[in-house]
C-alpha cells in the first residue's frame, strides 16, 4: 500500500474496525479469567455491555443496516446453537451460549459493511484488498506452522477460493476475516471459549489451533442468510436494484 494512503485508511480503520476492537477487548475482557474468579456472574456484565453497544449501533444505522443486523441476530442465536451445543465446533467457558454473542455478531456484521462503505475504502478498494489477502495468507500460514492449524488453513485457502469470482463481496470478506481473527484471538485468551485440538473434535487429521485462523468461513452463512431474509421482505425493491446495476453495467461496458 502506497504511504501516501496509509494515514487517511488509519482514519477510515479508526471509525469502524479499530473502534470494534477496543469494544471487544473491553467487553470479552467481563468475561474472562481474570474477572470470573472476581464476581462469578461476570458473564451478565459482558452480555449488558454488549446490549448498550448493540443499542447504540442500531440507533445511529440505517433503516437497511438495522434489519440486517436483526436478521444476523437471529442467524446467529440459531448458528451458535447448531455449531457449538449440538456439533460440538467450539464451546463456551460455561458450556452454554452466552446471551452477548448474537448481538455480537451483528455488531461484527455491521461494523464490516460500515468500514467497506468509508469513502476513502472505495477509492483504494482493490489496493486494500490486495493487502488484506497477503495478510489472510501470512497469518494463516503462520498458525499452520507454528500452531499446526491444519483445519484453519484449509478454512482460509477456501475463504481465497471462493472470493476469486465475487469482487463485489470480495473486501467485505476479506475485513470479517481480519475482524474475526482478533475476536477469536481475544476471546480464546481471555477463555471464554475454547476450540478442540482437531476440527469438531473428531476428525484428527484436520489439527486445529485454538483459534483457528480462518474460521470467518462461516460468517459468509450469516452474509447469506441475512440478505437472504432481507430479499424476501423486500422483493421489488431487491428486483429493481438488480435492473438499475444492469443498466449501469450496461452503459459501462458498451
Amino acid at each position: 500500500m502506497n504511504s501516501k494512503i496509509v494515514w487517511p485508511f488509519f482514519l477510515s480503520s479508526i471509525k469502524t474496525i479499530f473502534y470494534l476492537f477496543s469494544f471487544i477487548t473491553i467487553g470479552l475482557f467481563l468475561d474472562s479469567k481474570y474477572v470470573v474468579p472476581i464476581y462469578k456472574d461476570s458473564q451478565h456484565l459482558a452480555t449488558l455491555v454488549m446490549l448498550i453497544g448493540f443499542s447504540i449501533l442500531f440507533y445511529r444505522s440505517t433503516s437497511r443496516i438495522r434489519e440486517l443486523m436483526v436478521y444476523a441476530v437471529l442467524i446467529g442465536f440459531i448458528g451458535e446453537h447448531l455449531f457449538s451445543i449440538v456439533l460440538g465446533m467450539y464451546t463456551y467457558r460455561l458450556g452454554n451460549i452466552p446471551l452477548y454473542v448474537p448481538p455480537g455478531h451483528a455488531i461484527v456484521y455491521a461494523t464490516a459493511i460500515y468500514f467497506c462503505k468509508e469513502s476513502f475504502v472505495k477509492m483504494y478498494r482493490s489496493q486494500i484488498e490486495k493487502v488484506f489477502t497477503i495478510f489472510v495468507l501470512i497469518y494463516s500460514t503462520l498458525f499452520l506452522i507454528f500452531a499446526n492449524d491444519i483445519f484453519g488453513f484449509v478454512m482460509s485457502l477456501l475463504v481465497i477460493f471462493l472470493l476469486r469470482n465475487k469482487p463485489r463481496e470480495r473486501l467485505f470478506f476479506l475485513s470479517m476475516y481480519i475482524i474475526v481473527a482478533f475476536l477469536e484471538i481475544i476471546g480464546t485468551h481471555y477463555q471464554c471459549w475454547a476450540w478442540p485440538k482437531t476440527a469438531y473434535g473428531i476428525f484428527p487429521f484436520l489439527k486445529s489451533a485454538n483459534p483457528p485462523s480462518g474460521i470467518s468461513l462461516f460468517y459468509f452463512l450469516l452474509d447469506l442468510g441475512s440478505l437472504w431474509l432481507y430479499k424476501q421482505r423486500h422483493l421489488v425493491t431487491w428486483k429493481r436494484m438488480k435492473e438499475i446495476r444492469k443498466l449501469k453495467e450496461s452503459k459501462v461496458f458498451s
